[in-house]
């Protein structure tokens, strides 16, 4: 394929934004070339500014659940857009999206709305020390959970795709409050728990993780981080920014059937506009202002557009849930394929799947955590994301990264798209 317009478009800019883009994983840097630029997308499919077609495995990172430009949320946006795009005040419609979003999701009985997942989880953490009144948190190496300086320790995605897991400018301070486990291992949080008795506030996951690929919790794990919350006056916090409404219709709370206590919501919950919102149950939302003293606060908070995005997106899966069904048999149906063709050309590889997330790493082993899934061989996976480019596939810039799976793939792309690696794999 030639990207002619996209390498020109690069360059441009590149003089006014920093590295050429304003978020760094779509720099390429973790798989060598020029950026894609996108001019369009419907359905499954990008339109790139070089007249490319390719099959989107991206899906703008989770939230095109049901297809790029889905008519009731595009038509939700026009209408609303027409009466005033923000208000900076109260409208019906967020009460209107909070109480179905609450009626889906078990365990919460308010949620607060704000602009990004990466604020969504700031809050979460702020609300649990006001609530406990403790100053340390766990999170896990490789789960990233926006980039608050808190999250900036070991955070998988962008950051393990430039090698640089600690940013410059996170304080020491910060990063003592900061304790880091190892995913889906038990005992290195009992550890943690023992050495710092009465002082951490909450435990952060992502119940299943994307961003060092695809990484599904072993059995009993999540059980086990509730118990040891329960023991210990601890809040778990779900980070739901990739799973929530897209795992099951009340995310990977129903889909585990564990309660957490406070849930974080990104991606889908605004249908491709940007919104995060957090939630929990009203013991520990009444903590937040105007109610009790813990503050947070977003002019755009609410913005009108995001909210009849969002409400058009949960209406639509709350109403079809079979969607959830379609989703996990299109994923397993990809895996099977991909899996077959790269045994019949003997390389390694593993793949993680659940749901509609799904990763391929190029190693034999399991991959269960930060570490292994380091262990990959990401040469071959720089050639394999460029000859899957080639014939027309899009797939994370980065070995670090889930890929998720939109209801509008057809099995005609699915089976291209094993087609595709079949030919990819003789380069490999």
């Amino acid at each position: 394929m030639i990207y002619q317009r996209s390498s020109a478009l690069f360059s441009e800019a590149e003089k006014v934004i920093p590295g050429g883009v304003n978020s760094p994983v779509r720099a390429f840097k973790g798989v060598g070339g020029t950026p894609i630029f996108v001019k369009e997308a419907k359905g499954a499919y990008l339109y790139d500014e070089d007249g490319n077609r390719l099959i989107d495995y991206i899906n703008s990172w989770g939230p095109m659940i049901l297809g790029h430009a889905f008519e009731p949320v595009v038509n939700a946006v026009v209408s609303k857009a027409k009466k005033g795009t923000s208000f900076g005040m109260p409208t019906e419609i967020e009460t209107k999206i909070a109480e179905l979003a609450v009626s889906m999701v078990p365990n919460i009985d308010k949620i607060r709305f704000v602009n990004s997942g990466t604020e969504a989880c700031m809050s979460a953490v702020r609300l649990a020390r006001g609530f406990t009144g403790k100053d340390k948190i766990i999170k896990f190496k490789g789960c990233y959970h926006g980039h608050s300086d808190s999250f900036l320790i070991q955070a998988g995605s962008g950051a393990s795709t430039f090698g640089v897991p600690n940013s410059p400018g996170v304080t020491q301070g910060t990063a003592k409050d900061t304790l880091l486990a190892s995913y889906n291992n038990i005992e290195d949080v009992k550890q943690l728990v023992t050495s710092n008795q009465n002082e951490i506030a909450c435990i952060i996951i992502e119940p299943v993780a994307g961003n060092m690929g695809c990484i599904p919790p072993q059995d009993n794990f999540l059980q086990a981080l509730r118990t040891i919350c329960n023991e210990n006056g601890i809040l778990l916090i779900f980070d739901e920014v990739m799973t929530g409404f897209r795992l099951a219709r009340g995310g990977a709370q129903e889909l585990f059937n564990i309660n957490a206590d406070i849930v974080c919501f990104g991606k889908v919950i605004g249908g491709g506009l940007p919104v995060g919102a957090f939630a929990a149950r009203n013991e520990i939302m009444n903590h937040l202002a105007p109610l009790g003293p813990v503050y947070q606060a977003g002019t755009l908070s609410g913005n009108p557009l995001a909210m009849a995005a969002g409400l058009a997106m949960l209406t639509e899966l709350n109403n079809n849930t079979e969607i959830f069904n379609r989703l996990a048999e299109k994923t397993a149906y990809l895996h099977k394929g991909i899996s077959k063709v790269l045994r019949e050309n003997n390389i390694d590889h593993t793949i993680n799947r659940l749901g509609s997330m799904i990763s391929v790493h190029f190693d034999e082993g399991k991959v269960i955590d930060f570490d292994s899934a380091a262990k990959g061989n990401n040469d071959r996976f720089k050639k394999f994301f460029h000859g899957m480019l080639d014939e027309g596939v899009y797939i994370a810039p980065s070995a670090f990264e889930t890929w998720f799976i939109t209801d509008a793939l057809s099995y005609e792309d699915l089976d291209f798209t094993i087609e595709a690696v079949s030919k990819v794999a003789k380069i490999l």
